[in-house]
């Protein structure tokens, strides 16, 4: 894929990774069935990544106010297909009403939420409210260690993903990204209210998750390709 031409581009700062094991049995169902959940240690993983949007623009075009930047939580488990490993978004929230509006024609799991990021010197504060049949929540705390680290082969697992999935009408559809390896750090994190994920709350309500962070990165967005069946 890296031979391909990007088409839009986005710098992802202050970026919080939080990973939870669970059954298999708890998503299997809500991933398309042409996918396969990625087991490690024949744990299933749901993670939540909050960050920051900056410089979104296409190729060849400059930046346009209004949607060059905004706040960005992912709900996603771990998949593959043909043997090709990445990740499904079972949620997007942003705080951008136009990206939703635009990403869901095309299938893509974007919704509208409340979100806030607050900082003051290291210590940053989370918020994020979706209201939807159910309300789906977080509010955390977090204070980055400044010393990056060697990342283990797990959680070089858990971040490092160039490959996402998403299933419009009968269609499942690949898009690639490329960037550089994710510099991790461990994170202090204190979680005050999580209510993401409604349907398999019972395997991460109460339970810490593993958590990293990564000051920024830039990401380039490779067009959506069509999965041949």
């Amino acid at each position: 894929m890296w031979s391909k031409s990007w088409v839009l581009t986005q710098i992802w700062q202050d970026v919080l990774f939080l990973h939870w094991p669970v059954s298999p049995k708890d998503l299997e169902q809500y991933i398309p069935q042409e996918l396969q959940l990625d087991l490690y240690e024949n744990n299933a993983w749901l993670s939540a990544v909050l960050f920051k949007v900056k410089g979104q623009r296409l190729r060849f075009l400059p930046l346009f106010p209004g949607v060059d930047s905004y706040l960005q939580l992912n709900v996603r488990t771990y998949v593959t297909y043909n043997g090709m490993k990445g990740v499904y978004f079972l949620n997007s929230d942003v705080t951008n009403r136009f990206i939703v509006q635009i990403t869901t024609k095309g299938g893509l799991s974007y919704r509208h939420s409340k979100i806030s990021i607050k900082q003051k010197e290291n210590n940053f504060s989370f918020t994020s409210l979706y209201y939807g049949a159910l309300a789906e929540r977080l509010k955390i705390s977090y204070q980055p260690i400044a010393s990056e680290i060697i990342s283990s082969p797990f959680e070089k697992w858990l971040v490092e993903r160039y490959h996402s999935w998403s299933k419009w009408k009968n269609f499942l559809f690949r898009i690639d990204i490329d960037h550089i390896p994710w510099q991790l750090q461990r994170v202090h994190i204190n979680i005050e209210s999580n209510t993401l994920a409604p349907f398999v709350k019972e395997s991460i309500q109460g339970i810490q998750p593993i958590a990293h962070y990564s000051k920024s990165k830039q990401a380039r967005i490779f067009s959506p390709i069509l999965e041949k069946k």
